[in-house]
């Protein structure tokens, strides 16, 4: 194995997860410490399509699209570490747990997403990760979540 990447720009995270706009809820991971962490940047901007109806008045990003850029964060961070490179990786939910919403994002905040991995080693499929969401430091968003990691997907 080859020494992991210290981190993934735009193009690196689209030849690791299958995501793409409007839900590909991340612009870089950095920091990363082969499976044990990382950190996940998130340019957030009024551009964004959840935010015409969320809310019209008053754009918040919506806390299930925090959630997601955080598992997007963490599958990078493996697919990193585990070479997976246009290998057609994908990833399941499987739980969402201990999750507490603390300040709003809006357009124009920059989410820090750290990540770091609970349980999960190469080769498994059921990994388990800690994550916390953050603007200028103030906490947004914290959860635990279990995913599948399916490493050959067609």
């Amino acid at each position: 194995m080859t020494q992991p990447l210290a981190s993934a720009d735009i193009h690196m995270i689209q030849r690791l997860i299958p995501h793409r706009y409007p839900f590909l809820l991340i612009d870089k991971v950095r920091d990363i410490d082969g499976y044990q962490s990382a950190v996940g940047i998130k340019n957030v901007t009024m551009n964004e399509p959840h935010f015409q109806g969320h809310f019209p008045s008053k754009p918040i990003m919506p806390g299930v699209t925090i959630v997601e850029a955080m598992a997007q964060t963490a599958a990078v961070m493996v697919g990193t570490a585990l070479e997976m490179q246009d290998k057609n990786m994908l990833v399941y939910f499987m739980a969402i747990d201990k999750c507490k919403f603390r300040r709003m994002v809006v357009p124009g905040d920059v989410l820090e997403m750290h990540l770091t991995t609970q349980r999960g080693k190469p080769g498994g499929k059921v990994w388990k990760f800690a994550g916390v969401a953050s603007v200028d430091g103030e906490m947004a968003c914290e959860a635990e979540f279990t995913a599948m990691m399916d490493l050959g997907a067609a």
